[in-house]
């Protein structure tokens, strides 16, 4: 791990989870990726899936199994943290209101990319997250189709865990030019006004994407294969283990307008960068998405 990386990492507090904890909650997410995810991956009919909103945002039995099997194993281990999965929320949204109060979140986002996973794609994960007070300490983002993970907790660096066991730091990328830069930005999921002011702005730099899937896109973020995920949808299953890990590997993470993030925040502009640099520079350049966030 580089002096760079180290020096974005704060300082030393509690560990969120012990590792065996951390060895449970991930064993935990495996078994159900082995059990209620890849079982119905490129096997779903027609009535497996549902639409939630619209035909984009779209609910699995694979989504609805999982959730069921990790919410009910995080409950058994941790009978006094308040957990909460996307599916959850969908049918009780009240749920939510509880996460700035509790000592202990877990936040799970059983499938994140289900759009990818509906149509037969490989680019879908798990991610859980572990708050205190609204406030991200863990994030775990596994890979269900290639059995790895990358987890970070507050007190250590991010590292990827290969199906093997054998684990690596990862880090974020060296700053670049804004004319360098790439990254995934959510502009269909942006109001009308945004939508039209972001493609005026997309030309300055390099590459602009969305990967229908924030699994993915925060985990090539903080092993350094891109620079930046700006979203404006804060769900917070899809952010806040990004997030931490993000922050963990050496990367900025804040609200557009410089305020801090937590895992109540459902408003406003996210801005994810591989450092400080890249964050100011990318800051700067879409600041004009703040007069209408």
């Amino acid at each position: 791990m580089t002096d760079a990386v180290t020096d974005q990492l704060p300082m030393p507090v509690t560990a969120p989870l012990s590792q065996a904890q951390k060895s449970q909650l991930l064993n935990l997410v495996r078994r159900a990726a082995k059990a209620e995810i890849m079982p119905r991956f490129r096997q779903l009919d027609a009535g497996d899936i549902d639409q939630k909103k619209d035909e984009n945002d779209l609910v699995t039995q694979a989504d609805i199994a999982a959730e069921a099997m990790i919410t009910r194993g995080l409950q058994m281990a941790f009978p006094h943290a308040l957990v909460i999965g996307e599916e959850a929320v969908a049918k009780t949204p009240d749920l939510l209101d509880g996460i700035g109060a509790a000592e202990l979140s877990f936040i799970i986002d059983p499938v994140d990319g289900t759009w990818n996973f509906a149509k037969g794609m490989p680019l879908f994960g798990t991610m859980v997250s572990v708050c205190r007070f609204g406030q991200p300490v863990l994030g775990l983002i596994y890979d269900p189709v290639g059995d790895d993970v990358i987890l970070a907790d507050n007190t250590s660096p991010a590292l990827w865990q290969t199906r093997s066991g054998r684990q690596k730091p990862i880090h974020t990328a060296a700053a670049k030019p804004l004319d360098q830069l790439a990254g995934y930005m959510h502009i269909r999921l942006m109001p009308p006004a945004d939508r039209a002011l972001m493609w005026t702005k997309v030309g300055a730099i390099a590459f602009a994407g969305a990967l229908r899937c924030s699994a993915h896109e925060y985990r090539l973020l903080a092993t350094g294969a891109v620079d930046f995920v700006l979203s404006g949808h804060l769900n917070s299953w899809d952010h806040a283990a990004g997030v931490l890990i993000t922050q963990q590997a050496g990367g900025k993470v804040a609200m557009l307008d410089g305020t801090a993030y937590d895992a109540t925040v459902s408003t406003g502009y996210l801005l994810s960068a591989s450092s400080e640099a890249v964050w100011e520079r990318l800051a700067d350049h879409f600041g004009d998405l703040m007069s209408d966030a």
